[in-house]
């Protein structure tokens, strides 16, 4: 058997050993590791980081069209509360109508397909995923309207300049239909958010269904990620800015407890190529248009 010798004629067999060529898998094996892995990895990004929703409605038109598709930072309010101004993603309370009609019967085969899809992320909506913009935080007043017909916070009139139709404000307001414009000032509870559509005329939201509790926010919407034609990000409007602090603090009130996600802070970089391949989003409900 040869042996690999140095130049002072000394036998090293762990050069030799460290020539022999690695033995590579085999494809069949290779490839459902690698399947197995890609799983996993979506799974971590899904439930700890980031998750894109499909906007089936007009409600945030033209900050968000029909189609388009969203990325939600999921981690982001696990060390904050949300704030004025920034697109959330949340689950609509009892007063909040579903969105999605009774599902057809399933085969075995579409319930599997479906709890693969919604371990990922690609799965079709939960029937009360609302996406909304922020107008009030904990111990805002909100009403409308000033002489102008805008929305106040706190006796700050919003220039909102992103609202595509307002609604008429010759119609009398309406507890159970959010078509008026006009709406009775309004003391956020504590631990809870005020929220809007930027269509306004047809935004069915909390003028009439109510605060949402901070404890049902998903997420904030942060880009624009589908079709590449409208990729942009989704800013807070300068209006906001000049909002001024609550008249008086919201009491306070036990903090939530939140999960604290643990590992998957470096799968962050993998996740632009795999969404411009990715046909499948989970829907989210921007609201019921009437």
């Amino acid at each position: 058997m040869a042996q690999s010798i140095d130049e002072d004629g000394t036998v090293d067999p762990w050069r030799r050993r460290a020539r022999r060529p690695r033995r590579q898998m085999p494809l069949w094996q290779e490839l459902p590791l690698l399947l197995v892995v890609a799983f996993c990895l979506a799974v971590l990004i899904r439930t700890f980081l980031l998750q894109a929703f499909f906007i089936p409605s007009g409600s945030m038109e033209d900050t968000l069209l029909v189609g388009d598709r969203v990325l939600v930072n999921k981690v982001v309010y696990d060390v904050r509360d949300p704030e004025r101004g920034e697109v959330v993603v949340f689950r609509g309370t009892d007063r909040w109508a579903p969105q999605v009609g009774e599902e057809p019967r399933l085969s075995a085969l579409d319930r599997l397909g479906r709890t693969i899809g919604d371990l990922v992320g690609v799965s079709r909506p939960g029937e009360k995923d609302f996406i909304k913009r922020v107008i009030g935080v904990p111990g805002d007043r909100v009403k409308c309207c000033d002489a102008q017909g805008r929305v106040t916070v706190n006796g700050t009139p919003l220039d909102e300049t992103y609202v595509l139709q307002d609604s008429p404000l010759d119609i009398p307001p309406n507890p159970k239909e959010c078509r008026s414009r006009r709406f009775d000032e309004v003391v956020v509870p504590p631990g809870q958010i005020f929220v809007m559509g930027d269509h306004r005329l047809v935004s069915q939201d909390a003028r009439c269904q109510g605060p949402v509790p901070i404890d049902n926010v998903v997420g904030r919407a942060f880009l624009v990620v589908w079709p590449s034609s409208r990729w942009s990000s989704l800013s807070v409007p300068d209006t906001f800015e000049d909002v001024a602090a609550p008249p008086a603090a919201a009491p306070a009130g036990p903090a939530p407890v939140r999960p604290t996600p643990e590992g998957g802070v470096f799968l962050i970089l993998p996740l632009a190529a795999a969404l411009r391949r990715t046909r499948g989003f989970r829907t989210v409900t921007s609201s019921r248009a009437t």
